[in-house]
């Protein structure tokens, strides 16, 4: 995203804020009058430590975390959070008193997976689900089947921005929502008011970021 173009919602920490364009902009499920732009929290590590530390507050020494599943190319933050975790002194049943920082793989069905030699760090584990946005929640819901199938158990769902504060039973706590982003709308594909009134699409979104129409 250019600079220039950006609008950006601070916090007290320097290194924690939300980088957002305004306009149409089109996700594969959604429509919504605001991008929001996680690139630099997902890639630079001081925004990324910023993201953990504010992260790390939701959960409390009763919370056990053994894995770290990432999701949207969260690595650098999912391991930023392992670590905040583990200086923290929080619980962990892996015989090593580790974490585990994972990423799932994806059929063309959308569904998640992981390979055998992965298993080992989801059955019986206590896993953290880390996104950058929840917004619908099918990607959410997608780890949360692929965790219940491998045979572990949800700690937490966790995210940079999320729309709702609930799913499938778990709370999603994040660091940025829309009370955060005057006027922040989001529509299903079909009943958007703005492809309604004519107006055209700035750019087509997904994790790795948006092209411009």
């Amino acid at each position: 995203m250019l600079e220039q173009n950006a609008i950006k919602v601070l916090t007290k920490n320097k290194n924690l804020y939300l980088r957002v364009l305004k306009g149409h902009f089109a996700t594969s499920n959604s429509h919504s009058n605001y991008y929001i732009d996680v690139s630099m929290q997902k890639s630079r590590l001081s925004e990324a430590q910023a993201v953990a530390s504010e992260l790390v507050s939701y959960y409390n020494a009763n919370t056990i975390v053994d894995t770290i599943l990432c999701l949207d190319g969260m690595e650098v933050v999912g391991t930023c959070l392992a670590s905040e975790l583990t200086k923290g002194g929080f619980a962990s049943i892996n015989a090593h008193q580790t974490i585990y920082v994972i990423t799932p793989e994806q059929t063309s069905g959308s569904q998640l997976i992981f390979r055998d030699n992965l298993v080992a760090t989801v059955k019986g584990k206590n896993v953290l689900v880390l996104a950058a946005s929840v917004a619908t929640g099918r990607t959410v819901g997608a780890a949360i089947d692929a965790v219940n199938y491998y045979g572990g158990r949800v700690a937490g769902v966790c995210s940079i921005f999320a729309t709702i504060d609930e799913y499938m039973g778990h709370t999603v706590h994040s660091v940025f929502d829309p009370k955060d982003l005057q006027g922040y709308a989001t529509y299903s594909s079909h009943q958007c008011p703005m492809c309604k009134n004519g107006e055209k699409i700035d750019g087509l979104v997904n994790c790795h970021g948006f092209s411009k129409l």
